[in-house]
């Protein structure tokens, strides 16, 4: 069975408005926490083990789930003393992810009916190292992807940085964003660098130069960044079921 990890380590900064005294993984929306909306869904596509990494207020997040039982394996990464950033969150996290089974990622303040089943069949199928899960949408940052779905690059619109993994295929790809939804292999967490904190995006960029990374083109019914204050209050106002 598939072992999942959900990212919860960050500061919400820009969230300060609720995380000056909680983290960012126990706002609330429609009476339950992020971090609860986010267990719920995986338990619901199928996870039974799931790792939590946790830095800001962490002791709140440990009581959290010592005081609520969801029916599932829960394994904490202590980040408290050194935030790791997501590559390096996922690195420590390793000792709980052992097996052969891929390993779901998923960002704690993502609300999306995605379907992590079919997300993991198409991975499955399409050979690939990890897989990112893509939207068509506004911001600031892309990753580029060929016509076969392949991850050749990134590139940020604001400040003109790019990042090229496949030089033959960058100028005409396609431009997608990132849905904080991702799949890897067991093979990735062998393949780190020696540094312990790096983003989990650059080493997808620099793997992409040697191996096979894919995105999945994501047009799911609902995704939503609550670590926005704009679309936290937008979901607030939207009843959602996270078993969809």
């Amino acid at each position: 069975m598939m072992k999942a990890m959900i990212f919860a380590a960050g500061l919400g900064t820009r969230l300060l408005n609720e995380t000056s005294e909680k983290p960012k993984a126990l706002v609330e929306i429609n009476g339950k926490t992020l971090l609860q909306h986010t267990i719920e869904k995986l338990k619901n596509e199928g996870i039974t083990e799931i790792v939590v990494n946790i830095h800001h207020f962490s002791e709140k997040i440990k009581t959290f789930l010592k005081e609520n039982d969801f029916g599932v394996q829960i394994n904490i990464s202590d980040e408290s003393e050194k935030l790791l950033d997501t590559g390096g969150g996922l690195k420590k996290a390793a000792v709980f992810l052992t097996g052969d089974e891929p390993v779901i990622i998923y960002n704690v303040d993502i609300i999306s009916n995605l379907s992590l089943k079919k997300l993991a069949e198409f991975h499955e199928k399409s050979g690939a190292l990890a897989t990112v899960a893509v939207r068509k949408r506004q911001t600031q940052r892309y990753l580029k992807f060929d016509k076969n779905n392949r991850l050749v690059g990134w590139i940020n619109k604001k400040t003109g940085e790019i990042k090229i993994s496949v030089h033959e295929n960058f100028e005409n790809a396609t431009e997608m964003a990132f849905s904080g939804i991702h799949i890897v292999q067991p093979e990735v967490l062998k393949l780190m660098p020696e540094e312990n904190k790096f983003s989990i995006i650059d080493l997808y960029l620099e793997l992409a130069k040697t191996h096979i990374i894919k995105g999945y083109f994501d047009n799911s019914e609902i995704w939503m960044d609550l670590g926005k204050p704009e679309e936290l209050a937008k979901a607030r106002q939207i009843q959602f079921t996270t078993n969809n």
